[in-house]
């Protein structure tokens, strides 16, 4: 059974199709209008839902299920940059280290056996993402409420739609986890992220993506990063098409030294996002010598169109025409075959021509518009319309004419009228024995 055809696209759909491909970067033109198909060709929906699926991230139009957010992980060339605590200096700090030490390790212990035990009885609440939205909202305003206003900007939407944003504008996304409970995390916030000139390096240069690993958002984040200790720091970017971790950046680092690992990661990574922007432009290019192709065939296509249109038009004309000469020729055959016969029957219906020596007889001598002259004999009696008769019978007579004398001059009444319903005979109308009249040709007229 052969399947069935494809329904051409309209302009509007094939404008999103290739946008659609341009985000995605999917190579497959099939591929992406199916699933723009099954998404009703909604773009920011099937555009969200490709790269969840990518990233093994639930739509945000759609309930999330319990899986791990995926990001490209695996690339050895990450750049990782772990900052440890400082060992204990002096007698004094080995002394209370050691002290410490026992406590430390049975606080560390009993609450890791705690959450353990936990599990069991309680399902991790952080496990089911409801709100994401909400969870990076809420951890925005502790954050202002903790350490004030001035921060780098925070990006007030979800994790999958930054990296989203980050691949569509090609920018380098920093994201930050918060560890509400670690030791170091109030002076990392107070001292190195919220100074002066690192905001002025993130908010210029990156997208800034944060949340705390205690909301269901930012634990789903910490499953698919896996960072060992916090404060933690992870630079994602479009790379070889696909958002990869390029830098991690673990412990309580300061804030030139973050600015310089910063600005490390990003001018080692830099290449691939002008290769991917000269990708682009190619494609966009591509894209518009396509849609210039298009409009000329188009365009062309419509004038060949007009072209013969205007051909089946000027073919109508003339075939109209050559119908309305054809019906003219046949009615002209048709009046000229009906002249032909009525003058036949007007010649058939002429009384005889009198004698000469009949003293009662006219002779008249009709001179033509052709020039040509005819003589006849007629009665005195007979009407005037013998006369017009016996001249519409002949072939060189006019189809329209009147008869005119000349002493005096007058036009003969040979037919009838208001003033002359019965037209008058040949005495009547005051001819002598001999006359000469002449026939005025009104076919024109």
């Amino acid at each position: 059974m052969a399947a069935p055809e494809e329904r051409e696209l309209t302009a509007e759909q094939t404008e999103k199709l290739l946008q659609f491909q341009d985000l995605t970067g999917i190579e497959s033109m099939d591929q992406c209008r199916h699933t723009l198909e099954q998404h009703n060709w909604n773009i920011e929906a099937a555009v969200q839902d490709r790269l969840n699926e990518q990233e093994g991230v639930p739509s945000v139009f759609n309930p999330p299920p319990l899986r791990q957010l995926q990001v490209n992980t695996a690339d050895h060339r990450i750049y990782s940059y772990v900052v440890s605590r400082p060992q204990p200096r002096g007698l004094l700090g080995w002394g209370y280290y050691f002290i410490m030490l026992p406590f430390r390790f049975t606080y560390y212990t009993l609450l890791d056996i705690f959450r353990f035990a936990m599990r069991f009885i309680r399902p991790d609440p952080r496990s089911r993402v409801t709100d994401p939205v909400g969870d990076i909202i809420s951890f925005i305003h502790m954050f202002e409420e903790k350490y004030g206003r001035i921060h780098p900007v925070f990006y007030q939407g979800t994790y999958s739609q930054a990296l989203n944003d980050a691949k569509r504008e090609l920018r380098f996304l920093l994201v930050y986890l918060h560890g509400d409970d670690h030791q170091d995390t109030d002076e990392f916030c107070r001292n190195t992220l919220c100074a002066p000139e690192v905001i002025t390096l993130i908010n210029t240069r990156m997208l800034f993506w944060a949340c705390s690993t205690n909301k269901p958002e930012g634990y789903r984040v910490s499953q698919a990063l896996r960072e060992n200790t916090y404060p933690f720091l992870a630079v994602i970017m479009l790379k070889d098409r696909r958002m990869t971790v390029v830098g991690r950046l673990e412990g309580l680092i300061q804030a030139d030294d973050l600015i310089n690992q910063l600005m490390f990661i990003m001018d080692a990574n830099q290449t691939y996002l002008v290769s991917e922007r000269l990708e682009r432009e190619e494609r966009n290019q591509t894209q518009v010598l396509r849609q210039q192709q298009d409009e000329a065939y188009l365009a062309s296509l419509r004038a060949d169109q007009e072209k013969e249109r205007k051909r089946k038009e000027e073919r109508e004309r003339k075939k109209k025409k050559e119908e309305e000469v054809q019906q003219q020729k046949l009615a002209e055959e048709r009046r000229r075959q009906t002249l032909q016969e009525e003058k036949e029957r007007r010649s058939e219906c002429l009384p005889p021509e009198p004698h000469p020596d009949d003293p009662e007889s006219v002779k008249i001598i009709f001179k033509l518009p052709n020039d040509s002259r005819v003589e006849r004999r007629f009665h005195f009696t007979q009407s005037l319309t013998v006369i017009h008769d016996f001249l519409f019978s002949l072939k060189e007579s006019p189809e329209k004419f009147q008869i005119e004398a000349n002493f005096p001059r007058r036009v003969l009444p040979c037919l009838p009228t208001e003033e002359w319903p019965n037209p008058p005979t040949l005495q009547e109308a005051g001819l002598s024995h001999t006359e000469v009249l002449f026939v005025q040709d009104l076919t024109d007229d």
